[in-house]
């Protein structure tokens, strides 16, 4: 009787998410990880009625705040409506706003060597009116309202603007430490010794110890570990479209590809990839 009742039990299903990427519009035919282009995953992998949880992994060293925020929270909102418990899992990199979408996460794992972290906010720029001017340029620029051309990087940098664009940080920066503390509550470890909000960054294996991460693992091992060898994972990721292979493959010139290639990098390259 037992073999007949093993033969006719339904498995548990687990479907899993992959997000990966830079999160914003990023590039000529925007591909980074943005909130509409992975609302439909998400909302497909928390239909599945019969699942025992939802399993996430990301591979993302940040971008957006705003597009990070929207995942975040829309991730968060399905499990609560769906009463999903939501483990993530960390691949290369889960950082700025990597790490602020695994926090949906009730539990988060990462590799030993996964990059984990980076709890601030960053923006960076150039200043080009040195070389304008030896190359016999004039900028041009009319505004309504005063403060429309701020940080234009081809005019020398203002102090009223750079108090302005301080003051933005800090207030999303505000916003990010509260998503983690209150995503990971008394699980952070801040000794005193290591500012987590400082905008560093470590690995895996440091993540667990100040409590950035609850533990050390891979996404099938974990939930085989959890939900039995005979799990289903259901995997669920967005696909580049037929046409966006077609344009990004034959519309764009060397240069513009180049420079889509430089800016993704550019954001990569923050953490060592």
């Amino acid at each position: 009787m037992f073999s007949i009742f093993k033969i006719f039990k339904k498995k548990k299903i687990v479907p899993h998410i992959r997000l990966s990427g830079v999160i914003g519009a990023v590039g000529k035919f925007k591909q980074g990880l943005d909130f509409v282009g992975q609302k439909e995953i998400i909302e497909k992998a928390f239909s599945i009625k019969k699942s025992v949880a939802i399993a996430i992994s990301i591979n993302s060293p940040g971008g957006s705040p705003v597009q990070s925020h929207l995942i975040y929270s829309y991730i968060r909102k399905l499990a609560k409506k769906n009463n999903k418990k939501v483990l993530v899992f960390a691949e290369d990199v889960a950082a700025s706003g990597g790490y602020l979408i695994a926090c949906a996460g009730d539990e988060i794992y990462a590799n030993s060597s996964s990059i984990v972290g980076s709890i601030g906010v960053i923006y960076s720029s150039f200043g080009l009116q040195e070389l304008i001017k030896k190359i016999g340029i004039q900028r041009r620029v009319y505004t309504a309202g005063k403060n429309k051309s701020t940080l234009d990087p081809f005019v020398e940098e203002k102090k009223e603007d750079i108090e302005r664009l301080k003051k933005i940080q800090l207030e999303l920066h505000s916003d990010f430490i509260k998503v983690v503390e209150d995503s990971r509550k008394n699980k952070l470890k801040n000794d005193g010794n290591t500012e987590l909000f400082t905008g560093e960054f470590w690995s895996g294996s440091t993540a667990k110890k100040l409590g950035l991460i609850d533990e050390i693992g891979n996404a099938d091992d974990v939930i085989k570990e959890k939900y039995g060898e005979d799990v289903e994972i259901k995997k669920f990721e967005k696909q580049k479209s037929w046409l966006n292979k077609k344009l990004s493959g034959a519309g764009e010139s060397q240069i513009d590809n180049l420079l889509n290639i430089l800016e993704e990098k550019s954001i990569w390259q923050r953490y060592g990839f």
